[in-house]
């Protein structure tokens, strides 16, 4: 009994040997897909060598259970040797193993590297991107205002604001070139404490702007005690806290229209694309400041213009009263009534202009009627007459080739129409005569009648307003009348003898 106790022992300990390398065999056979090809050949090895094992453990057994007469030492050093060799390839393979992870995690850390420097570069590189949509975001906005305003002043404001708020700067300014005084001369500025870079004048080629635009350069400095030779405004500094700045002259078409200058306060360093970016600025406000020139000129030319056209509309207005002396100042007289009563009947702006000129112009075609009829002193025969009444056609066939004067056309056409069709020289009837015609038939009557001529005496006001009530409806628009009763001129006269004549029949009925 006491040699069977150890035998039993140890079969029970070979036997867990067996059933650990029978699992080791099983699961070296399930993963052999995952074994990489330059360890598969020593991984087989070492499963051949599992298997010596097994079959060793299994004749041990059965040896010694059979109380066989194998030398037994021969057997045990068999195993112990394939033990050793067991060891010495999975020592291999495992260092093999190792290696090749090493390996792959030296290859997946670089490749980390490499991912983290293409991150970096793309994340940069996204950066750059953003902000240069930024800057073209700015740059349309600037371009778009250019396009939308002519006001100078609106423009600079806004493109300093631009300037401000996307090339992350403090304050800046814009100095305009005038060529008559050869000077800069303050026009905006955005972002200062203080007022003391308003007002400024600078020669050109005197301090920092002076040069950058004489010299057509931009000038840069990171703390502005090394510029401060060429900085005008020393106290500034202090006031204003700069460490930075910065000037780049606005050039269009080759001529310089000013400088910018851009002021830090604390260190700056420009990079390229910033440059870029202020220098592409800088020749977009150029442009907005020669266009905003070109446009004022355009305007002081017009307005010339203008005045030089009404100062001749208003010489052909002299030239014939100089002719028919007895009408001295009547044309004068007539344009400011008309003007005062088409203002009443909510004309405005260019229309009362035109109304005003067409005023002026109302007996131009009477420099096409000859003296004998014009001046005649009793009254005109029917063929004289009919030459008279040709005045308006003759003032049509003069006024409408000259654009200009085509939209005051209507009073010197128009204005010996009658409200009832019995006037000349179309026959028109009611609403057809154009309104500035209407309203001055009225004035040009009542002028008529207050003043001297030959073939009268001057009326008195109250007089000449009652014939205008008289005539409402038949010579003249009865809402004109209305309103002409009612002005300035028609006041003083006598309340029964200004109210139409259905009113005044109505009254006695």
């Amino acid at each position: 009994m006491a040699s069977l106790l150890p035998r039993v022992i140890v079969t029970i300990l070979v036997g867990c040997g067996i059933a650990f390398l029978l699992g080791a065999i099983a699961r070296s056979f399930r993963h052999r897909h995952h074994i990489p090809h330059r360890l598969r050949a020593s991984w087989f090895v070492v499963g051949g060598l599992m298997a010596f094992f097994l079959f060793g453990y299994l004749v041990f057994v059965s040896l010694q259970w059979a109380e066989s007469a194998f030398p037994l030492e021969l057997l045990v050093g068999g195993i112990f040797f394939g033990g050793s060799l067991f060891v010495w390839l999975l020592t291999s393979v495992s260092f093999a193993a190792l290696r090749q992870l090493h390996e792959q995690q030296q290859i997946l850390e670089e490749r980390n590297r490499q991912l983290a420097t293409e991150i970096e570069r793309r994340s940069a590189a996204e950066q750059r991107a953003a902000a240069r949509l930024h800057y073209l975001s700015s740059l349309h906005s600037i371009d778009m205002l250019i396009s939308a305003s002519l006001d100078l002043q609106v423009t600079l404001n806004v493109f300093l604001e631009q300037i401000v708020s996307h090339l992350d700067v403090d304050a800046a300014a814009v100095l305009l070139f005038d060529r008559a005084g050869h000077v800069l001369e303050y026009a905006a500025g955005k972002g200062f404490r203080t007022t003391g870079v308003a007002g400024r004048r600078l020669r050109l080629g005197v301090g920092c702007a002076g040069r950058a635009a004489l010299e057509r350069r931009m000038i840069h400095s990171s703390a502005l005690e090394e510029a401060q030779p060429c900085w005008p405004q020393p106290d500034l500094l202090e006031q204003e806290g700069f460490v930075g700045y910065c000037v780049q002259p606005l050039i269009a078409k080759g001529e310089v229209r000013g400088v910018l200058e851009i002021y830090h306060r604390k260190p700056f360093h420009p990079d390229p694309e910033w440059s870029e970016y202020l220098e592409s600025l800088a020749g977009r406000a150029a442009v907005a400041i020669e266009n905003a020139a070109l446009f004022n000129q355009l305007q002081r030319a017009h307005a010339e213009l203008v005045i030089a056209y009404d100062t001749t509309i208003e010489g052909w207005g002299r030239a014939l009263e100089l002719r028919d002396k007895e009408t001295s100042g009547h044309t004068e007289r007539v344009a400011t009534m008309t003007r005062e009563l088409a203002q009443q009947f909510g004309i405005e702006g260019e229309r009362l202009v035109h109304v005003t000129r067409g005023a002026l112009l109302h007996d131009i075609g009477k420099m096409a009627i000859p003296d004998a009829v014009l001046m005649k002193e009793g009254p005109l025969t029917p063929e004289e007459r009919a030459v008279m009444e040709r005045h308006p056609v003759y003032a049509f066939e003069m006024l409408s080739p000259i654009p200009y004067l085509q939209p005051a056309i209507d009073i010197p056409y128009c204005h010996h129409e009658r409200w009832d069709g019995s006037g000349y020289p179309r026959g028109l009837k009611g609403e057809q005569i154009p309104l500035p015609a209407r309203i001055f038939a009225v004035v040009d009557t009542y002028d008529a009648l207050v003043n001297q001529r030959r073939y009268h005496d001057a009326w008195p006001p109250d007089k000449a307003c009652a014939h205008i009530a008289k005539q409402a409806g038949r010579h003249f628009d009865p809402a004109v009348v209305e309103v002409f009763l009612a002005s300035r001129w028609c006041r003083g006269a006598d309340a029964s003898l200004l109210e139409p004549p259905k009113a005044r029949s109505r009254a006695r009925a």
